[in-house]
């Protein structure tokens, strides 16, 4: 019968068959396309802790404080709220948790633990967070407000606020803990991001990063009067990798504070002041081992600040400072612009101790602007001397109604690669006698 048929009928025969396939094949394929959405609607559900149904899959990996209960109204406490948002968005990697702009979210001292989440989350902050100003939610007294601990991955951006309402703390009227907590605090994390944030008014430090490593901060704002007590802006502790820029500071306290354990700082294009400065230290309290190396501090403006670039370390301390640059630095009305204190002490006296952790390899580049008190402070340890300090292009003069007051250097060796305003005749150079150094077995 085949052999009857034409080519053209057998064309024809060929083209309906082809039609009817492709039709039964649609018809199968949009009937397993519903059941897939289906099946997609009850593995993510469309409850309150995720945008409406029908949004694409990747919006079940946005959680919003407001879809768990958060009332953001700045009186209800919004702690839980918080909290069951972070739970969810645990489970999710590269979830974000949203707090959301127009609302102000009441929130007591949380931790966002990462044992259990999944890695590179986001917390987008456009709203604001304000801390209890009653002394009930802090007991007895804890040593932060907002904290994240052991993330991989770890993004806190946004335009929003965190307020820490410190002025009830400032005064030390007793209404308040003894114990002041930092405003957020990171710990044992790795690759931590924070960008566009205002962190304000905190009880204490404002930003902490304890045992973290690869931190970028930028673009953040800080700010705190300038008498309110022990604010610091940023605070180091033995964290590595860490990139800070396009940056302004306006504390009570150190701008930045590098303390021991850090190392691999790169500070840049960052304003400071009112403030104490950039500071590494105070290193070896209690005759304890510190070690901090490879510091660039550059292209900084200080204002109205107690210091400008400082280290400063207790008596009795081990351990070392070494391979830090700090250039490009512009001061105004900076009390002591270039310090090396290592006879620091912050009581009204402090036992005198032979031991010092070792200052050495200290570069001073271009430094530039005015002072009120003493354009440069060397006061380095008898029985470890501070070494290889070099000084070039310091131009530094005393401010309009302040008196001049000369260089002071006490046991500091090194180099000055250009003239200085004004003359630092009181750098020794070269190297002081190996009898003069006493040895440190404790060396980093």
């Amino acid at each position: 019968m085949i052999s009857n048929l034409s080519l053209k009928d057998l064309t024809l025969i060929i083209f309906i068959a082809f039609c009817v396939w492709s039709s039964s094949y649609e018809t199968c394929c949009a009937r397993e396309g519903k059941q897939w959405i289906r099946r997609s609607k009850t593995k993510f559900g469309h409850g309150r802790n995720q945008h409406p149904a029908g949004r694409s899959l990747l919006s079940s990996a946005i959680f919003n404080v407001l879809d768990y209960g958060a009332k953001g109204d700045g009186r209800v406490d919004d702690t839980k709220a918080f909290g069951a948002a972070w739970a969810a968005a645990c489970k999710v990697e590269a979830s974000t948790v949203v707090v959301p702009s127009g609302s102000v979210f009441l929130v007591a001292p949380i931790t966002f633990s990462g044992a259990t989440c999944q890695s590179n989350i986001v917390f987008q902050l456009d709203g604001k967070i304000i801390a209890p100003t009653s002394s009930k939610p802090w007991g007895s007294g804890l040593l932060q407000w907002l904290e994240f601990t052991k993330l991989k991955g770890i993004t806190i951006k946004g335009k929003g606020i965190i307020d820490g309402q410190g002025s009830v703390w400032w005064d030390d009227s007793g209404k308040m803990p003894s114990t002041k907590p930092t405003a957020l605090r990171f710990y044992g994390s790795t690759g931590v991001t924070v960008t566009g944030i205002t962190i304000q008014n905190s009880p204490q430090t404002h930003l902490k990063f304890d045992s973290c490593t690869t931190v970028q901060v930028y673009d953040i704002n800080v700010s705190s009067p300038g008498d309110s007590p022990n604010t610091d802006g940023i605070h180091l502790q033995n964290t590595q990798d860490v990139v800070i820029y396009s940056t302004s500071l306006a504390c009570g306290d150190d701008c930045v504070s590098i303390q021991t354990g850090s190392s691999n700082v790169y500070i840049h294009n960052v304003n400071c002041g009112p403030g104490h400065g950039i500071s590494l230290g105070g290193l070896g309290k209690d005759n304890t081992k510190a070690c901090v190396s490879n510091v660039t501090v550059r292209d900084v403006q200080m204002h109205n600040t107690l210091t400008g670039v400082r280290i400063k370390t207790w008596q009795g301390g081990s351990g070392s400072v070494q391979g830090i640059m700090f250039s490009n630095i512009q001061v105004s009305e900076v009390k002591t612009p270039i310090m090396i204190d290592q006879f620091y002490c912050d009581k009204s006296k402090c036992k005198n101790e032979t031991s010092a952790v070792a200052v050495s390899g200290i570069n001073y580049v271009n430094i530039r602007g005015t002072f009120t008190v003493k354009p440069v402070h060397f006061a380095c340890s008898d029985s470890v001397p501070c070494t290889g300090v070099s000084l070039t292009t310091i131009d530094l003069e005393a401010a309009q109604g302040s008196g001049f007051s000369e260089p002071f250097c006490w046991e500091t060796f090194g180099e000055l690669k250009t003239t200085t305003v004004p003359p630092i005749h009181c750098l020794r150079s070269g190297k002081p006698s190996r009898s003069r150094v006493q040895s440190n077995p404790d060396s980093c």
